[in-house]
């Protein structure tokens, strides 16, 4: 059995990338739930995901760009993954053991050095452990890493596809 050429199937996973930027804008602005930072930085690599994506459906590469693009996409769906796989750890801590809360991620943009944002954010805190949302009895983190495991997928199938 022949799978579609990969044009498609990367314009398929943009597709699933703006239905997931508008499930997270429709929490944020409809159901006002505010992202922390850790939510942002998924949504971040969410986005960078979507645009590698669709550059490689315009581009219709061949065999090497498509690994290539596939590669750069990987990156992005492995640091999103890793960014959930740490917030649903740190919703497993009690509430004690995290710090109170962080700046905004806006305003550490402006004071901070980066390496100093990237290790606030990751540290996390009592706000990005909080679980606001469920469904079927998933956090959004939750939901967000297994959106992630499919990009993983996504990513590992065209990489291995020999046509």
């Amino acid at each position: 059995m022949q799978l579609a050429s990969p044009r498609p199937l990367f314009f398929l996973a943009f597709i699933g990338c703006v239905l997931l930027m508008a499930a997270a804008l429709y929490l944020e602005h409809v159901v006002g739930l505010e992202p922390c930072p850790m939510c942002v930085v998924q949504r971040i690599c969410v986005i960078l995901f979507g645009v590698v994506c669709l550059v490689a459906a315009i581009h219709g590469p061949g065999r090497v760009g498509q690994r290539i693009y596939a590669v750069l996409a990987l990156l992005f769906a492995a640091a999103g993954a890793a960014t959930a796989g740490r917030q649903i750890w740190l919703q497993s801590v009690p509430a004690d053991q995290l710090e109170a809360c962080l700046p905004s991620l806006e305003f550490m943009m402006q004071a901070l050095p980066m390496q100093d944002i990237v290790r606030l954010v990751f540290q996390g805190s009592a706000d990005c452990a909080e679980v606001k949302w469920t469904l079927f009895g998933m956090s959004i983190p939750e939901w967000s890493l297994l959106g992630f495991i499919g990009m993983l997928g996504f990513c590992l199938l065209q990489l291995l596809r020999r046509n």
